[in-house]
């Protein structure tokens, strides 16, 4: 069975370059399936759980012979007692996210879209290593949740739902985070992309504290925009927000400064937060082509 590439933000063939690279979690955690991630488990009760595609190379007598009988395909049975690494991507959908885009039906250029390539991206790898990939979106509160799977169908369903957010206007995210943490119980990694644009930054991150505790990896991804840093050149501009926050015509010169100083703290505070609550932080550009950011994200990650 080949990869379903169903979605624009799909690039197979751009994305051969790092098929030979895996994400690796930096914990020993816990999962479902055979993989090559150090387990929690020192054995199990060997319940049936799922499903998986088999790879060239595995051991014949693990695929379920009943299942290719009757449907020519080849898939191995996966049990509760073995384990493998399973990934849940957290998605920002405010309107922040928008900054950038070239209009307000071309999301192009967007940190909207840059984390769209990007997640989509992930996704595949992932799912390439054997691995379990679900997604969630945040806005104010939890909005969707694709429980984490391993089959190319469930990927590809991941995949679409990447390609087809809507942003809303949202400035909180702590209810959102909690809301995940209550209906996602599996330990694994949590890998949250954001621009961290929140009205309750200190309350978000107590809630990806829950997610420490309970032993799961965290990675903040700190995505942000180039033209975020500073303000543009000029006499003057009216600027917009993207979260109803209404209209401001100023000259940016007359707070060029703080601005910068602002944004530089607010910056600096973000990875605070995530590295005092344990977490991996990495910040990235959407100045950097998104290939080249997982490429350096893999390799950083391989250790």
């Amino acid at each position: 069975m080949t990869a379903v590439a169903h979605s624009r933000f799909l690039d197979l063939h751009a994305l051969a370059a790092v098929e030979h690279m895996r994400f690796t979690t930096r914990h020993r955690i816990e999962g479902s399936y055979s993989g090559r991630h150090a387990s929690r488990h020192q054995g199990g009760a060997g319940e049936f759980v799922d499903y998986r595609e088999y790879s060239s190379g595995e051991d014949l007598r693990r695929l379920d012979w009943k299942v290719f009988a009757r449907t020519g395909k080849t898939y191995v049975r996966l049990f509760q007692d073995e384990t493998n690494l399973v990934c849940l991507l957290a998605l920002d959908a405010s309107g922040s996210m928008r900054f950038g885009a070239r209009s307000g039906s071309d999301l192009s250029g967007s940190k909207l879209d840059y984390a769209r390539y990007l997640a989509t991206a992930l996704s595949h790898v992932i799912n390439r290593g054997q691995d379990q990939v679900g997604l969630a979106l945040l806005y104010d509160d939890l909005a969707d949740v694709i429980p984490p799977g391993g089959t190319r169908s469930h990927v590809a369903q991941v995949q679409e739902r990447i390609e087809h957010i809507q942003t809303r206007p949202a400035t909180r995210m702590a209810a959102g985070l909690r809301r995940l943490f209550d209906s996602f119980s599996r330990r694994g990694v949590l890998l949250l992309l954001s621009d961290f644009l929140v009205d309750d930054l200190e309350d978000a991150f107590a809630a990806v504290r829950l997610f420490r505790h309970r032993q799961s990896e965290v990675v903040i991804l700190h995505l942000i925009h180039p033209d975020e840093e500073r303000l543009p050149e000029g006499a003057a501009f009216r600027f917009e927000g993207l979260e109803d926050e209404g209209r401001l015509d100023c000259s940016p010169a007359d707070i060029r400064g703080l601005y910068q100083e602002r944004f530089a703290a607010h910056a600096a505070m973000v990875r605070t937060l995530a590295l005092s609550n344990g977490c991996d932080y990495r910040r990235i550009s959407t100045a950097v082509p998104y290939l080249e950011t997982l490429g350096g994200f893999l390799v950083e990650r391989s250790g």
